[in-house]
Order: structure tokens, then C-alpha cells, then sequence
């Protein structure tokens, strides 16, 4: 199992194979890359990637300290 940064999957693979194999569009894949989200993919033992991001605790109280 590997664990690469999405902009670095997506360089890897090229932003429309990785959005199928992650089962997003490559719309979806180019905005998440675009505005800096913090998502990590994994390959799975049997060849299947899975997709996971990385935020802060409570997500909300971080969200609403941000914004003010």
C-alpha cells in the first residue's frame, strides 16, 4: 500500500484517469487540487484506490475562527 498526495496521483496518472479511478469527475478532482484540499490517496492490496482528506477537529470551529 502507497500513500501519495492527490496532486501527485493526479500528475502520475493525469487528472482524468485519476478522477475514474477514484470514482469522481475530473471536474471534482481539478477543484479539490485547485483550492488546496489536504486528501490523500492510497492503493489498495487488490489494485482499487481509495481517497481520504486530512482536517482539522472540529472541522467547523476551524472553518468559522478562518472566515472572521
Amino acid at each position: 500500500m502507497s500513500r501519495v498526495h492527490i496532486k501527485q496521483f493526479a500528475a502520475q496518472r493525469g487528472q482524468s484517469e485519476a478522477a475514474a479511478l477514484l470514482g469522481m469527475t475530473q471536474g471534482a478532482l481539478s477543484k479539490a487540487i485547485r483550492v488546496g484540499r489536504d486528501v490523500y490517496v492510497t492503493e489498495n492490496a487488490d489494485g482499487t484506490f481509495s481517497a481520504e482528506e486530512v482536517r482539522p477537529f472540529p472541522c467547523q470551529a476551524a472553518l468559522k475562527k478562518s472566515a472572521a
